[in-house]
């Protein structure tokens, strides 16, 4: 953290042109919050009055004399008054659009623009709930003459979403200290951080597929690479699909049936509840965030193999992205998974009604479309909604980061409770993709190993 301060004319007022400016133009918006005492001088007024009344009683000038000076200090902290804060905020940040990870150095510039001194001053800066603070302090406790400006650095480090400041919270007290004044100093400031999204592999999926050309294979005879079976020859089909062979040998004509290879419609579903908010140790990623980006990777994959890609969250707050394809629906997935308040790092506010959210989402899921579900399944409410989607004939792929803990009783039995839960999907011919220290893309590899025996 860096302390300064400069009088009005100083022109050291502005931002350093190395940073980017982030905030909009215009004054810093100031609301007041409330006024307070601060309870600095109690129980003075409670001591000087017996030390008066004990001189008295005792005779002895001297502790009368202290208490009567005790009562001065008492009267002069009553007769302050806080005074506005009558400050001008410009908060610039050195990166407005970091990637995951980065450090942000963020730059607080705190000008009086009234005129009476603030002998107390104290600024607390709005940080994002998605941001860690780094690097020193995000407040500062100083005092300003008229036009003069103090400033404070911190640095945050970055983390996917997009991530607005709160107002600064000025705290201004009276020069005795006993009455505090709070104002909100809002002045907008964001930041972007979008992660870029990469390819996790060929993902295998389940059959229900659409009308169009794809790489799923498929029951269903016609144009493909890989033979299906032969029929009687009919007038118009290709000459390139006539069984040659079996005219050479028999004489008549029939035409090979190969199968067909569609594409599929995907919704990446990803579970965002309050539960799903966990890690298995406090400085490492939630569920949300490795179901996050492993909904990335399948997102990429899946475009990059001719599918149509939705998204939609699993919580309180809706997220909906309608199955699609092409480039200008790729920006649109980059931006949900990295922007969309559903997805935000930090829990969702708001009470999440279950039957509500599934009769919404059934609507919307088109007819043809099979669910990519990212859950941590620590709870029996996820595995009972991919029971009852896959019930309603949208086949169901449960893809779950493991975030469980062995270092106590408690979260061995959270995680025994979790594989049971996994085991009992795979009993009810749901497929499971696991993934903890390895990577999605490995463990998807692993999975269809599995599958294909």
């Amino acid at each position: 953290m860096s302390v300064e301060t400069a009088d009005g004319d100083d022109s050291g007022d502005d931002a350093p042109g190395a940073a980017a400016e982030s905030r909009e133009d215009g004054r810093t918006e100031r609301t007041p919050l409330r006024r307070s005492e601060t309870a600095r001088w109690d129980g003075i007024a409670g001591v000087a009055l017996a030390l008066v009344g004990i001189g008295v009683v005792a005779r002895r000038p001297g502790l009368v004399l202290t208490g009567a000076v005790g009562v001065g200090y008492v009267v002069y902290a009553r007769i302050g008054e806080a005074r506005e804060a009558t400050v001008e905020i410009d908060r610039t940040v050195s990166d407005d659009a970091p990637s995951p990870g980065d450090e942000v150095t963020v730059t607080v510039r705190a000008r009086n623009v009234g005129g009476a001194a603030l002998p107390d001053l104290r600024l607390v800066d709005g940080v994002p709930p998605g941001l860690e603070v780094v690097d020193g302090p995000a407040r500062i406790a100083t005092a300003l003459r008229p036009g003069a400006t103090a400033a404070f650095e911190y640095t945050v480090r970055a983390s996917r979403g997009e991530h607005e400041w709160e107002p600064t919270r000025a705290i201004t007290r009276d020069a005795a200290g006993s009455r505090e004044r709070t104002t909100a100093l809002a002045t907008p400031t964001r930041i972007v951080c979008t992660p870029e999204l990469s390819a996790g592999g060929d993902l295998p999926l389940r059959g229900l597929t659409t009308i169009y050309h794809g790489r799923v294979p498929t029951d269903v005879g016609g144009a493909g690479v890989e033979f299906h079976a032969t029929r009687e020859y009919r007038r118009g089909d290709p000459l390139k699909r006539i069984d040659w062979n079996r005219r050479a040998r028999t004489g008549e004509l029939a035409t090979l049936e190969l199968r067909e290879e569609r594409a599929a419609t995907v919704v990446l579903l990803i579970d965002a509840r309050e539960s799903a908010y966990a890690a298995a140790e406090p400085d490492a990623d939630t569920a949300v965030e490795a179901s996050v980006e492993a909904a990335g990777q399948a997102f990429t994959a899946l475009l990059d193999g001719g599918d149509r890609v939705g998204i939609a969250a699993l919580g309180p707050r809706d997220c909906w992205l309608s199955p699609g394809a092409g480039t200008a629906h790729a920006a649109r997935g980059r931006e949900t998974l990295a922007t969309d308040p559903a997805l935000a790092p930090t829990p969702s506010e708001g009470r999440f009604y279950r039957s509500l959210w599934l009769r919404r989402f059934r609507r919307r899921l088109p007819a043809d479309a099979q669910v990519l579900f990212f859950t941590p399944l620590l709870d029996d409410s996820a595995a009972s909604l991919a029971r009852r989607i896959d019930a309603h004939g949208h086949l169901v792929t449960v893809c779950s980061p493991d975030v469980t803990a062995a270092d106590t009783p408690g979260t061995r039995l959270v995680a025994f409770e979790r594989r049971e839960r996994l085991r009992e999907l795979r009993g009810s011919g749901i497929r499971v993709v696991e993934w903890g220290d390895r990577s999605f893309p490995v463990a998807v590899a692993r999975a269809t190993g599995r599958w294909s025996r």
